[in-house]
This record gives structure tokens, sequence and C-alpha cells, in this order.
């Protein structure tokens, strides 16, 4: 299991998956599509929030921190991911404790004209979304606050800024020279976790901490000002909401609202109960932000992301060789409600006259032509192709000029009906399969050449094959490979069972398959076509039917 964070640490879990089948979990932060509805731009955000959108449908569950990080931003990239959402808040970061008090007061004595005032404390980064300066404004604007507290604000180790950070941080120096705030305001230009957990402490005595942000995916500067006994300010947009009314130590307020920063600010500072009162629940509260309880929920996602709910099953020589297992295969299927859908070489025609011939349920799904082609029922009766993983496959495809490169080795093709827009099909060794992908290679062509049943080669395109198929069809219900179960025998089979999180290798799979890495999930079974396919559904305990069933077979 892989528990990745951010959409670029996603992209090689992904990866990962489809190589190894090692299932990964994901937590977004900072989600482009936040940035984006907030008004904020950015380079590169059209990118981002493609590669979250990929990283989320991919992903095998997704964590995050509060509901409305759930709801809000993971459902609008991708409604069918809301059924492997999970909103597990995280622990209180550990700050180094006891906070050293003498050092805030050392600080205080230097940058403010009146120390003994209570501190207004600010800690984010210095980028827009963070709203700090309407925190100023709210500030500045206000003589009765000025008389009342200090104003911190840590935004970041200032040597590092930059771009977007560089220029909030000119705003902020700019508006504080403007409302003429040099000895209330402090805007030190570094700090270390020890200044912060003295800050908090500071804070703590009479002060209030204020969260202003236009927008906040959690707020873990809240917890952290809870376990320092410090009431809160903070914004109505997002996890904040959550954390106050869970915690119940401070206020909320409209980030776009100066004076309502400044109001809520002295309804706390200026009512020494009512901040005694915030600050014990501070107190109280922030232990019900546990990483014990974190990674006890945690783990338990990750065995559900193992759990099989899908079946993709090969057909020829995996379904099919046996008549007794291929009716037990019909009597399991008849009392199991998991999806099944059959990924197999053959053309949909082909496919549908072998099931019937064989007496076989109907799939789900039909992954046909070597995993190019996804048929699902269209809702009226009948079947469909998926134009989207039709598009997909057009992707860096040109299939003239795979044509015309390997014409000249001579390879007798196949039937003319086994071609596809995105398949091309020989008669060939081993060896032929090599020299193609070879030759391709050397070009700088994109494609996937891939040898089975010891005769046919099949060139795809580079984003085609069961596994890329499976997973697609799996996406459609909110799934990933880590939750499907692939069975099959030959060489057009390698790819699913290297990438399902489950798979069955029959026992009389083809040497093809000899060089299949060995991993955890991957079971090599002893009995042949279908009774093979039923024994690893028993080792995964997928219905008491199918032990029945393989002891029929039998």
């Amino acid at each position: 299991m892989i528990h990745t964070h951010f959409a670029d640490a996603a992209q090689v879990a992904a990866v990962i998956q489809r190589k190894f089948g090692i299932p990964y979990v994901f937590t977004p932060h900072s989600l482009g599509i936040d940035k984006q509805m907030q008004g904020v731009s950015c380079t590169g955000l059209g990118q981002r929030i493609e590669a979250e959108q990929s990283a989320i449908a991919q992903a095998g569950a997704i964590i995050v921190s509060t509901a409305d990080e759930a709801d809000r931003q993971v459902g609008a990239y991708c409604p069918s991911a809301r059924g492997k959402l999970h909103v597990v808040p995280p622990g209180v970061p550990r700050l180094p404790m006891p906070a050293r008090t003498g050092r805030a007061q050392m600080m205080v004595q230097q940058w403010f004209d009146r120390p003994d005032l209570p501190i207004i404390l600010a800690v984010s980064r210095p980028v827009t979304k963070k709203n700090l300066a309407a925190l100023v404004m709210a500030y500045g604007q206000d003589s009765v606050l000025q008389r009342q507290a200090n104003l911190v604000i840590l935004a970041g180790q200032h040597r590092h800024a930059a771009g977007e950070e560089r220029a909030n941080l000119d705003q902020l120096f700019a508006l504080v020279e403007s409302y003429g705030l040099n000895g209330r305001v402090a805007l030190p230009e570094a700090h270390d976790a020890h200044d912060v957990a003295a800050l908090y402490a500071h804070a703590a005595k009479g002060g209030v901490f204020v969260n202003p942000a236009l927008h906040e995916p959690f707020g873990l500067t809240l917890i952290e000002a809870a376990a320092s006994g410090t009431p809160v300010v903070a914004t109505r947009n997002g996890g904040p909401a959550e954390i106050v009314a869970k915690i119940g130590h401070g206020d909320l307020i409209d980030p776009r609202d100066p004076q309502a920063i400044s109001d809520a600010i002295k309804d706390i500072i200026g009512n020494a109960d009512r901040h005694a009162a915030l600050s014990a629940k501070a107190r109280a509260g922030s232990s019900l932000y546990c990483w014990n309880a974190y990674a006890s929920a945690s783990v338990d996602i990750y065995r559900s992301v193992t759990q099989p709910r899908l079946l993709a099953c090969d057909m020829d020589n995996t379904l099919t060789g046996c008549r007794e297992s291929a009716a037990a295969f019909r009597a399991w299927r008849s009392t199991s409600s998991m999806p099944f859908v059959v990924a197999t070489g053959r053309s949909l025609h082909a496919t549908k006259m072998i099931l019937r011939r064989w007496q076989l349920p109907e799939p789900d799904a039909y992954i046909v032509d070597v995993g190019t082609r996804i048929v699902w029922p269209d809702g009226e009766g009948g079947w469909q192709e998926c134009a989207e993983f039709a598009a997909y496959l057009d992707q860096d495809w040109d299939r003239a000029v795979v044509a015309r490169m390997v014409a000249p080795l001579g390879l007798k093709p196949q039937p003319r009906v086994t071609e596809g827009p995105h398949k091309i099909s020989f008669f060939g060794t081993a060896r032929d399969a090599a020299a193609i992908r070879a030759m391709l290679d050397a070009n700088g062509v994109a494609a996937r050449v891939i040898f089975s049943h010891g005769r046919l080669i099949d060139i795809l395109a580079p984003n085609g094959g069961k596994a890329e198929a499976i997973a697609a069809y799996a996406r459609k219900f909110g799934l990933s490979l880590s939750h499907c179960v692939a069975a099959g025998d030959s060489g057009n089979d390698a790819d699913m069972l290297a990438a399902c999180g489950h798979a069955i290798v029959v026992g009389n799979a083809t040497a093809e398959l000899d060089d299949l890495p060995a991993r955890k999930g991957l079971m090599r079974v002893s009995r042949h076509h279908a009774a093979g396919v039923l024994e690893g559904l028993a080792r995964l305990g997928l219905q008491d039917a199918s032990s029945a069933a393989v002891a029929a077979a039998a």
C-alpha cells in the first residue's frame, strides 16, 4: 500500500499500481480547483487540476481532513469518487513543549512600543488566498483594537520568498507603513518551531489567534492554537467551520469583511470571562484531534482498498476449456453480486458467440480486442462502446505510421475482422514480436506489442491493453485497479494480472506468464480453466458458493 500526498506523488504511485498491482491511497492538499473557485490564478493551474483529477480517479481511496474537502472540493473533480472518500481529521502537530515563555517576552519587548498588551497572532504562508492583508487592514482601521492588542504575523521565512509570496510580503509591509502601525505590528523575517510555540502560549494570555483565509481546506493552525489554550477567530469558509464547531474555542467570520474581523477579535480580547471560557474549551477540545485515532482509521481504510469488488476474466482457456468447470462458474455467478467483466482478445461478436456456446453467464461489460474497446449497457437493453475510452486511446497513436513501419517485416496478418482503430494484428513468433518492439522503439513510435497463445501478435495504441480498460471501467464506479480481481492464462493477460490488486493465474497458463513477478495478491492456482478461477475466488473468501463450486468441478 502506498499513501500519497499531492498529485505529483500520486502520478508516480499510479505507474507503480499499473506495473506491480500495489494500490495507493491519496490525500490531496491545496487543490487547484479550490484556487480556481476563489479566483486565484497561478502558472500551470489547468495542468495541475488535470493531474489532481487523474490522481483522484485512480486512487483506491481518498483521505481528507474535513467534510468540506470531501463535498465541495474532491466532489467537484469526480462525483463517482464519493464512494471512496473518507474524512479523517489529523492530530495536533507536536510543537516544542513546554513553550519557552521567556522567548516570547523577549520578542515582544523588541517589537512593540507597548509589550504589555496581549497579541493577535496569525501564522501562514504569505500567499493571496491566506488573506493576511485583510487582517492588517482590520487592525489598521480600528483604533480601539490597536489600544487593546499588538499584531504578530508569522508569514514564512522572508529570505526564501519569491513571486506571489514576495508580492504579498511587500503589500503587508506597505499596509503597516500606510496605517502608521510601526511599533504595533510585527512581521518577523524568520522564525522556528520554538518561536511558534512560544507565541501561541503568549497569545493564550489574553490574546487571540486569527485565520482570515479566503478559504481554508482544513486549518491545522486552529488545532495548534487550541493545544496552547488560545481562542480563535477564523474564516467561515472550509475546514475551520468544522473545527471551531467541534472544539468551540472561537468565532467564525467573513474573511472579506475587515470590520467583522476586528469586531470578532475585540469580542474575545475585550471580555476576560469569555476569553477564559474559550481558552478552557480550547485545551479540552484539542484532544479530539489525535494521531493515534488518525493512524487507526487510516489502517482500516488501507484494508478496505484491497477488498475485491470487481472480477475481470479472460475467456479462451480461462473460462472455457472444461464444460464442468464452466458450469460451476455459471453456478457461482448466479449467487454472487460482484460485478463481472470479460476481458478478451476476441471481437465483441466472437466473444458473445463463444460465451453462448459454453453456456457462460453474460458479463456486466465486455472488454474486447485485447483491451482496445469497452462495451457496456446503453440503458435501453442494448450495448454501446465507451467513446471516452476510445478517445483516450487516440492519444499518441498513429495507426498508419505503425502499419507502414512494420510492413517490410512481411508478417502474415490476422483476419481483417480482428483489427480495429487501435489494434493491428499478425501471426508470428515471440522473436517477431521482439523485432517489432525494437523497430518501433528505435524510431520513437509509441505502441504496445503483445505476444500471446504462442502465435498471436497484437500492436496496440500506447494507452491500450486489458489493464487500462479495466481501470477505465472501474473508475466509472469509483473503483481503482486495487479493487479488481483479474484471471487469465496467456500473454495478453499479463498486464491486468500484474496491475490488479488480486490476480489468478490458472493452472493451465502458458509459459508466457512464467516471468510474471511474484507479489502479494498474485495467486498461481493448481486447477485449470474456470475451476482455477473458482479456486482463486475461494482463496479470497468470495462467497461460500465458490468453494462448493470448486468441489463440484473436481
